[in-house]
């Protein structure tokens, strides 16, 4: 009896703990796997490989799930329904999507992988309706080649890859079973993440190879704001004794969000779904749009040196690639069993044709960028009506030629009149192309024209395209240079862009100002500099197409350098003097749609070197008593509480950090941007006593100013405010408050 008790009593705890302990020893075998897996990345990463490559996407539906019926819409009057009209879109949308796609795009590409660089080599692509593709679909991050990266880059979000060192910090792991893939015994392991979140996080199962622990197979997934789901697929090479991809495939659908999410550079959106608007829930047509993506690749071959040309270009096009339409190069990669590609293309390149949109996506790309194309000259339209406050109204027409007169030799030029001043000022450029691959360029122009004194522009920072640029409605101190200019435009060191010039101007302020120099007073004089400006973006990828070089992933920290000296015994010279100028960019974007901002730049001018070559701290503050008085609209990197002229420097040092929320979905049209930020400025200015008629302070002591940007708010308007405080802080409270309006509009591509 007693022996009874003590059986049904050992029988009763492992009942109770076998389950946990399994589940333990499981747990503790799948964390057992993923650290040797995370071991031995660097041995199951091939040193070299090639292989061609064919991708096709399509946006698409399944005509199945899609019931095609057509509504009566009601509108309610006096709390009556009163029908309104037949919407039969449901069912035109599921006539159309039964015979083809809404889009489709292929391509083919040769890859090389040596050095721990992978190039693709774009050899034929095609996409539906367009002769020309859109280039910048190319550097779309999709879906990533290798499962070794720390990070996994999806749908351009990066996540914490499983199979990375700080994996287990934020996965669970477990052990599923061990499954044969090509008679080779594999363990399936799922991962989760620890935390959730609305956005969603990457989850899924691996496959590893119980020899190797090499991913042999890797089903992936999404399922927040958007449901994504990618899959990788391997082959075992018994040479290499290593499992090498073979196919890839990416779907991407409607998620959970009640707002459009906007992907692809917010080119595809994904409507939402809002529970006020749509009670029953019900599903429409565009619900059941989706993404798909599906690359195969061939011919591998691996561990063979491969001395990669342009290493420092990540994607290039070939010049023959968008001549290669024919079906014969796309049948052999096809899937036979997709009937609706080919009715697609000719669908939209009929309608593309007959609505001549490709002509409108070319005038768009030039709009964005600042310009508007007629016949070979495209019109510059940051020319056309500005403002400031010693010219007035500026009126003006200028451009530039395009390829259609010529892509080796380029004109430029402007013509301006100023309302205030009545002084037409003037510019005209000629260059003509050396290089096409380094974008090199040789050219000689003539400058008549105003520029603020002591500005901190460098030489090889682009002049953007801005519908409304609002800085230069407070400036009042010019002066006016007459400027001939010799240069090189080259994109020949790696990752970089450089201008090497030579320029002789005569300058004249046009205010009340005199510099003196050897016991002499100058009102006006003549500068003959050097200038090399270089920008440099070392972990910037870039892609090379026949239209130039395009900066696809833009990643920071980014660099510039400004050195430019005077030639004291050339074209009569007046002063010796020189400046160094740095700038350091870094920007980090998390998945949580928060931003931060960090930007230093820093300014060295010695010599004996007039006040409108040094340093003025970008004011950008008015004058005035009452703070609604000062209520002008906010600049970029600029001191928001600094008045005009109150602080000059020969050397000088400059910090912005910005921390950037997520936007704040009030309503359908209300989506402010929220920000807070911190500047501060540090200079000092020698020989002050060179420096006539002008009252300004130095800036040993340093200027503090912090507040808030809530941009967007409507239309592109937005609010700012700003708080001065520190050593500079003035007596009156109000003095050191600045409320700006800010213009902020999003024209989409910014390459």
């Amino acid at each position: 009896m007693v022996l009874k008790k003590l059986f049904l009593l050992t029988l009763l705890f492992f009942s109770l703990i076998a389950p946990h302990a399994i589940a333990q020893v499981k747990t503790i075998s799948a964390d057992s796997i993923i650290k040797k897996a995370v071991f031995n990345r660097a041995q199951n990463s091939l040193s070299a490989f090639e292989f061609t490559a064919y991708n096709k996407l399509i946006v698409t539906a399944n005509p199945d799930l899609i019931e095609g019926s057509i509504d009566s819409v009601f509108t309610t009057k006096r709390n009556k329904k009163i029908f309104s009209k037949i919407d039969s879109s449901d069912c035109v949308f599921k006539k159309i999507i039964t015979k083809q796609h809404l889009y489709v795009t292929e391509k083919i590409s040769k890859f090389r992988y040596s050095d721990k660089t992978l190039k693709e080599t774009i050899l034929a692509t095609r996409m539906a309706g367009l002769e020309q593709p859109i280039f910048e679909y190319f550097s779309l991050q999709l879906q990533p080649f290798s499962l070794y990266d720390d990070k996994y880059s999806l749908v351009e979000k990066d996540y914490l890859s499983p199979i990375s060192k700080k994996g287990p910090s934020q996965y669970n792991y477990t052990f599923l079973e061990t499954v044969l893939l090509e008679n080779r015994p594999v363990h399936k392991i799922a991962f989760s993440p620890k935390k959730k979140t609305r956005t969603g996080k990457l989850e899924g199962v691996l496959y590893l190879d119980s020899e190797e622990l090499s991913v042999a197979k890797a089903e992936l997934k999404i399922n927040g704001l958007l449901r994504v789901k990618s899959n990788h697929e391997f082959k075992f090479n018994p040479i290499t004794k290593n499992w090498f991809p073979s196919k890839t495939s990416l779907i991407i659908k409607k998620g959970n969000s009640t707002v459009p999410i906007k992907i692809f550079g917010e080119t595809i959106t994904f409507e939402g779904t809002n529970p006020k608007l749509n009670p029953n829930g019900k599903k429409y047509a565009s619900d059941f749009i989706e993404i798909q993506s599906n690359s195969t690749y061939y011919e591998p071959r691996f561990n063979q040196y491969f001395k990669l040309k342009h290493r420092d270009i990540a994607i290039e096009i070939n010049e023959t690639a968008i001549s290669k339409k024919e079906n014969l190069w796309y049948t052999y990669f096809n899937d036979s069993t997709d009937v609706r590609s080919n009715p697609t293309y000719v669908s939209l390149d009929s309608l593309v044709e007959k609505r001549k949109i490709e002509n409108k996506i070319r005038i768009g790309r030039k709009v964005i960028k600042g310009y508007y194309p007629i016949g070979f000259f495209d019109v510059d339209l940051r020319y056309l009506l500005r403002y400031n406050n010693y010219e007035g109204f500026r009126l003006g027409l200028g451009g530039i030629t395009n390829d259609k007169l010529s892509k080796i030799f380029k004109m430029e030029g402007y013509y301006a009149y100023g309302t205030k001043d009545g002084i037409f000022k003037g510019f005209i450029s000629n260059a003509l192309r050396l290089n096409n691959h380094t974008e090199t360029w040789l050219g000689v122009s003539y400058r008549d024209d105003v520029t603020e004194i002591a500005n901190s522009n460098l030489e090889i920072d682009k002049r953007t395209f801005k519908i409304y640029d609002p800085r230069p409605f407070n400036i009042s101190t010019f002066y006016n240079h007459v400027t001939w200019r010799g240069f090189i435009e080259t994109k020949f060191i790696p990752k970089t862009e450089s201008i090497w010039q030579i320029t002789h101007s005569y300058i004249a302020p046009k205010f009340n100002y005199q510099f003196e120099y050897k016991d002499q007073l100058y009102t006006d004089f003549r500068a003959t500099v050097v200038t090399a400006s270089i920008q440099w973006n070392p972990f910037s990828k870039y892609m090379q197409t026949p239209n130039g070089r395009i900066e696809i992933d833009k990643k920071f920290p980014k660099f510039t350098f400004q050195f430019s000296k005077t030639l004291p015994k050339l074209w009569k010279n007046s002063f010796d003097f020189g400046k160094v100028d740095v700038r350091f960019d870094y920007q980090k974007k998390f998945n949580s749609n928060h931003k931060l901002s960090f930007l230093f730049e820093g300014g060295y001018a010695f010599g004996d070197i007039p006040i409108t070559h040094i340093y003025n701290h970008s004011p950008n503050n008015l004058t005035k008593d009452k703070i609604l008085q000062r209520l002008t609209f906010a600049g970029k990197d600029s001191f928001e509480t600094m008045y005009f002229n109150e602080f000059f420097s020969n050397k000088y040092a400059f910090f912005e950090l910005e921390h950037q929320f997520p936007k704040w979905i009030i309503s359908q049209k209300i989506k402010p941007v929220f920000s807070i930020a911190t500047k501060y400025g540090v200079g000092k200015l020698d020989n002050e006593s060179q420096h006539k008629n002008i009252e300004f302070k130095s800036l040993e002591k340093g200027f503090m100013e912090s507040g808030f940007e809530l941009n967007q708010i409507y239309k592109g308007l937005g609010l700012v405010a700003f708080y001065r405080y520190g050593p500079n802080h003035l007596p009156h409270f109000e003095d050191n408050i600045a409320i700006k309006l800010s213009v902020k509009i999003d024209l989409g591509f910014n390459n």
